[in-house]
């Protein structure tokens, strides 16, 4: 009841600005992707479509593996793309309407296991007729994807300097957000990137690491959004929530 009360007040601050878009989620069920399926549909039900947001998330793997049944087709009159997938390598076609998407100009928020979305493991052999991009996270997201931290649990969040008032950031108190799964190694960001949130662990061994930044990619200046929150403790916190609702706002009403 608390979350419900809780969509709808953001939605009464959010309703004026955010425009109503055609959102398209991807995501892929598995036990490394932090119940992606579940938490996306729950916010799409709770915070984006009392917006007004028409939604298509698709779930990946269905009819088999390494496939989006119906993307290429939902890409088509998308607004904006939502990612939550990892290590899925797309048939040709459904890869190149993803980059043709980009390409265009057209904004992405990457959630968390994004910054492997398209990359294979070390020496894993990828299927004929299938297409990694292990570069994804570096040219399109902005950061990197080198490994994470898990010994200096909970870690903090905080608002990278110079950022106290980001519109992104509009009713986002980090001091609420606990990170109660590993702190992503993002670094060094890709140039360009502007960082709005850091985490740091509760150990002197790992830098603190952006946790939510901006990026743009391609010649047309792609809006980009990435955070490395989004396990489900993640998803249960209101401001994780206003955080991506910000994010969401900022790239549709561009």
């Amino acid at each position: 009841m608390k979350s419900r009360l809780l969509s709808a007040f953001l939605s009464l601050l959010l309703g004026a600005t955010a425009s109503a878009s055609n959102i398209v989620i991807l995501v892929v069920e598995e036990p490394e992707n932090y119940e992606a399926p579940a938490s996306m549909r729950r916010f799409a039900e709770q915070d984006l479509q009392p917006l007004g947001h028409q939604v298509t998330l698709i779930e990946g793997d269905k009819p088999r593996k390494h496939h989006f049944e119906g993307v290429i087709k939902a890409l088509k009159s998308a607004d904006l793309l939502m990612l939550f997938s990892r290590r899925r390598f797309l048939p040709k076609e459904q890869m190149t309407a993803i980059r043709e998407y980009l390409d265009a100009g057209k904004p992405l928020v990457g959630i968390r296991t994004a910054n492997h979305a398209f990359s294979p493991r070390p020496n894993e052999v990828v299927e004929d007729g299938l297409l990694p991009w292990p570069e994804f996270a570096q040219e399109v997201l902005g950061g990197q994807n080198a490994g994470y931290e898990t010994k200096g649990l909970p870690y903090t969040v905080s608002i990278a300097p110079g950022n106290e008032s980001s519109a992104l950031l509009k009713g986002v108190n980090p001091v609420k957000i606990l990170g109660c799964q590993s702190l992503y190694k993002v670094l060094p960001l890709s140039p360009g990137a502007l960082p709005l949130l850091v985490g740091t662990a509760k150990t002197d061994t790992t830098p603190s690491q952006p946790v939510a930044w901006t990026h743009t990619y391609g010649a047309k200046k792609a809006r980009i959004f990435y955070t490395s929150l989004g396990t489900p403790e993640d998803m249960l916190l209101p401001d994780v929530r206003r955080l991506l609702l910000n994010a969401v706002s900022w790239l549709v009403d561009f």
